[in-house]
């Protein structure tokens, strides 16, 4: 195997650590020093030209025993390259076989199959560009010293063909690296690999030995986990239609292949592999079932090593066996005519459907009688035949007009089946109902494993499946309305009146202070205006507005003030009317207030009118469903219900859903479903797939805007908020340890007891809580011993001593503040001594009050000329009111509860404040409530889907975390 001339030949000869030596013999075959260039190739007669061999190498063979000294001339590894990329270079001889090994590793080193390695040469490590030492390096090496030339062999054999091989991958790694800067990486371990580097690398030999051991290992790692086997799928081969005499096949043919040094796939054919190829081969495979131990269940083709699979063992290859044979290094090859589609059901309206009804749809879909589901594979709508052959087709690989396609989790079969049993209730008269059918739209896929991508001809709820929300008409602002309404509120009001056109309840869940008020009187002026001008004589029907005491003034000034033409009935105290006198009146106005309580006592007198609307004010006071109130406001009916709360979700996921049932019965399912489908998942797990199945169905049915969306903090002042933190006194650190040390003692003993009732507990250490709380009020709200809040003129609690001072600033900057206490014992005892620092009468609004004594302290409070601060009990205070004459809002002690804290805040942070607000929390230092502060920020990110309900959760922690939580620190009390 040479390059033969009739002039002579061209010899080459890798020498490892020396380069690339040519040689020459003349037409005898002796060695010459002077070729004859018009005789040589003309890539080397290009170097050769004008030089002159002086250098003498020692030649092995090929002959046994042949040693010949030859002049020759040396190329470095740039140089070999050049040279052998160069065209004419003849393709036998070495310069041929060099120019084979070259062309290969470069489609190696294309093919990522390269990895850094440490090398020692002259003395030094350096690092280098090596070949991956996977299975095809290996066998395409094996295959490539196999066909060296005799003289290659002769001198240095496999070694000398790797090494070259090995200079070469450096060689073009490092090419093909060009043009990085050095001096973007920091590492001189990256920086050695790259061209025009100084390879050798500044670590001591110990630490660079270690490096070439991990490096090694490493490789051996790829080595033991890889095959040569291939394992490539075929569907079954089925007749034509006309060809009734072939019987089908139904099983896969798993065809055995092994991958050759060229990277193809070759099946394996039995009769050419020698017994060492065999013994090999059958190795791999029975490694191969046992990564896949599906495969010893399947059948095998008596002439081939091939598997048969049936179509359900097919299903377990795609769905774990093919990962399972890729961790074993084998690979798994698929059909590409196999599909894996996502299919979509869509609910088609037939004739008729869609008819405006008088009564919340949610109820029932009693005017959509006739639908029809439909299943989609892309474009194509299957047939009935289809269907009822795919409901009979198991597991998640099924054959569809001719065409195999898998769908994930059976999802095509479940989808089917789903669609033949609906038809089948359809027919029988038990048709899907509201909430099932709503529930079915907007989260088939949980349900089915197959989204609803389309609904059309069922009114509103082709809005909901087309863009997961119902979009409004636009509406002018009504010209009744005395007032402007903000963009936000406008949106609202469009909102609500889509809403009522379709009978579909509301829930308005704007942040306290954006004025959901105002927003439901324009509905009401808006409608109205809407009936004057089609010229319809009757008027709409009354609305009843159910809210807390405290509010109902409330929403008797601000309809007077933005809508002074609606008459307005309120429904309250011993001399209002009952049954046909209360009907009457009823129908004679257009709004009617009430309050809970009264609901709940008159609601047989409330169910006699036939309302527009139902709207529940503060709708968070109902959510507990077993209540006589809850029970009472859900009995009356109208034809919408709508419901305003500033915190949807107070404690839990159950209010959302008592809020939504309460304005669109069923739509949730009842408590137990509920908590099955949703709330387990997301408050214990956080799981954001059932979080956001949750949005999609009630997103439609709930409009919340916040103070911070860009769209509505213009609107607002800045507020800020800050924590005010209070040492304690002497006497209240000593009261403090006595109530610590005393419910110790007292769990100690149940404990020792064993009583095992857990109520208890929680009992004892919620009482506890409270008479800490107490302590860092106030040791006289402790003690309720009617003892002064000062002795000898120094203040008893480090609270009020920082409240005196913070309201005197207040006071002196002439502005106004609201203060918050849970405690309305303390609230009263408060009351005179806040009137001495102020200067002025405080009054205290509490729960105890007359709905007249309410009105008359917020007008006053509101009034230009108004008293500087009122102090309110966060209960009663909290919800419903309007006191933006305060820029100030101090909570003196803590609900722990950020929901009930931010609706209180809200009092003066709403639209109408003008000032920038300032919010104070105080807590004592040291004590639980610095630590529980802490805990609030967490719970506050989540009050806008679920916290934890109340602080009943202190009672069940164990005695050690519960002393460490309450236990009093050194800083408490202040020097």
């Amino acid at each position: 195997m040479e390059s033969v001339t009739s002039a002579g030949s061209t010899h080459a000869l890798w020498r490892p650590g020396v380069g690339l030596s040519l040689w020459f013999t003349d037409s005898d075959g002796a060695p010459t020093a002077t070729p004859d260039e018009a005789s040589i190739p003309g890539p080397v007669a290009d170097i050769v030209s004008g030089r002159t061999l002086r250098r003498t190498i020692t030649v092995h063979g090929p002959g046994e025993g042949t040693v010949r000294q030859v002049a020759s001339l040396t190329l470095g590894p740039a140089a070999a390259t050049d040279l052998l990329d160069a065209p004419g270079l003849p393709s036998s001889g070495e310069l041929g076989y060099y120019a084979y090994l070259a062309a290969s590793v470069r489609r190696f080193v294309s093919a990522g199959s390269v990895t850094p390695a440490l090398a020692w040469s002259a003395g030094s490590w350096s690092n280098r560009w090596a070949p991956l030492p996977g299975i095809p390096w290996r066998a395409w090496m094996s295959g490539a010293v196999s066909a060296a030339p005799p003289v290659v062999i002769a001198n240095g054999g496999a070694e000398a063909v790797a090494d070259f091989c090995r200079e070469i991958t450096d060689h073009e790694c490092r090419r093909r690296c060009d043009g990085l800067s050095h001096g973007v990486f920091r590492s001189s371990l990256v920086r050695s690999l790259l061209p025009g580097s100084d390879d050798e690398l500044p670590m001591s030999s110990d630490r660079a030995s270690a490096a070439s051991t991990a490096w090694q290992e490493w490789a051996d790692g790829v080595r033991e986990n890889e095959s040569a086997l291939v394992l490539r799928l075929h569907e079954p081969e089925y007749p034509d239609d006309d060809d009734p005499y072939t019987v089908p096949d139904d099983r896969w043919r798993l065809q055995v292949c092994r991958r050759s040094t060229d990277g193809l796939d070759v099946p394996i054919d039995l009769h050419r592999l020698g017994p060492h190829e065999l013994d090999e081969v059958t190795t791999e495979i029975a490694g191969a079932v046992r990564a896949f131990a599906g495969l010893s269940r399947a059948g095998h083709d008596r002439a081939t090593l091939d598997f048969l699979l049936d179509t359900d063992l097919v299903t377990d290859l795609l769905d774990t066996g093919a990962e399972q044979l890729g961790r074993a290094g084998i690979v798994v090859l698929l059909p590409r005519t196999l599909a894996a589609v996502t299919p979509a059901l869509s609910l088609r309206g037939r004739t008729g459907v869609g008819a405006t009804v008088e009564r919340s749809v949610m109820v029932g879909l009693s005017e959509i009688r006739e639908f029809q589901w439909q299943l989609a594979i892309g474009e194509d709508v299957l047939d009935d035949g289809e269907l009822a052959s795919l409901a009979e087709q198991k597991g998640g690989l099924v054959r569809v007009r001719g065409v195999w396609i898998r769908a994930e989790g059976s999802a095509l079969s479940r989808a089917a089946e789903f669609i033949t049993t609906q038809r089948a209730l359809a027919a029988s008269g038990h048709p899907a109902d509201m909430g099932e059918l709503f529930g079915l739209v907007t989260g088939g896929a949980d349900r089915l494993g197959v989204p609803v991508t389309s609904v059309s001809g069922l009114s509103w709820l082709d809005e909901v499946a087309a863009g997961g929300t119902l979009t409004p008409e636009p509406l002018d602002t009504p010209s009744t309305l005395a007032a402007e309404l903000r963009p936000y509120q406008h949106r609202g009001m469009e909102w609500l009146a889509h809403l009522a056109s379709l009978g579909i309840g509301a829930v308005l869940a704007d942040d306290m202070g954006l004025g959901k008020t105002v927003q439901v009187i324009a509905l009401l002026c808006s409608e109205r205006e809407a009936v004057a001008a089609d010229a319809v004589v009757d008027r709409p029907g009354p609305t009843l507005i159910v809210c807390p005491m405290s509010v109902v003034g409330n929403w008797e000034r601000e309809i007077a003030r933005f809508a002074p033409h609606l008459r307005v009935m309120v429904h309250h105290g011993p001399g209002r009317a009952r049954r046909d006198p209360f009907t009457a009146a009823a129908l004679d106005t257009d709004v009617t207030i009430t309050t809970f309580a009264i609901a709940t006592r008159d609601a047989e007198s409330l169910r006699t009118v036939a309302w527009r609307h139902v709207v529940v004010d503060e709708a968070q006071h109902i959510k507990n469903v077993a209540t006589a109130a809850s029970r009472a406001v859900r009995s009356i009916d109208a034809r919408q219900r709508i419901a305003l709360t500033g915190t949807p979700v107070e404690n839990r996921l159950e209010d959302l859903r008592a809020v939504i049932d309460l304005v669109n019965p069923g739509l949730l399912g009842s408590p137990s479903v509920f908590k099955a489908r949703f709330a387990e998942s997301i408050e214990r797990e956080r799981d954001p797939e059932a979080a956001r199945r949750l949005n999609a169905i009630t997103s439609p049915f709930i409009l919340r805007r916040v103070k911070t969306d860009p769209t509505i903090i213009a609107d607002l002042p800045e507020k800020t908020e800050l924590t005010v933190r209070a040492n304690l006194t002497v006497e209240q650190a000593a009261l403090y340890r006595a109530v610590t040390d005393d419910l110790m003692q007292a769990l100690g003993r149940e404990q020792s007891m064993a009583s095992g009732d857990e109520g208890h507990r929680v009992r004892t250490v919620l009482a506890a809580l409270t008479r800490l709380k107490q302590v860092c009020n106030h040791p006289a709200h402790f003690l309720g011993d009617g003892s002064a809040l000062l002795r000898r003129n120094a203040h008893r609690s480090g609270k009020l001593e920082l409240l005196g001072d913070i309201l005197e600033n207040i006071v002196a900057d002439g502005e106004r503040a609201l203060i918050f206490t849970q405690f309305t014992a303390f609230g009263e005892m408060l009351a005179p001594w806040l009137s001495k620092v102020c200067g002025d009468d405080v009054s205290f609004l509490h729960g105890g009050l007359s709905r007249t004594a309410r009105d008359r302290m917020v007008a006053e409070f509101q009034d230009a000329a108004g008293p500087p601060v009122l102090m309110a009990s966060l209960k009663a205070g909290g919800t419903g009111l309007n006191l933006t004459a305060a820029n100030h809002v101090v909570h003196l002690d803590r609900w722990w509860n950020p929901a009930v804290e931010a609706q209180a805040t809200d009092r003066a942070y709403r639209i109408g404040q003008t000032k920038r607000v300032e919010v104070r929390t105080f807590v004592c230092v040291g004590t639980i409530e610095e630590r529980i502060d802490a805990m609030i920020t967490d719970k506050r990110a989540l009050s806008d889907l679920t916290v934890t309900a109340g602080e009943s959760w202190l009672g069940k922690i164990d005695d050690d975390q519960l002393y460490d939580l309450m236990r009093l620190r050194d800083e408490a009390v202040g020097e």
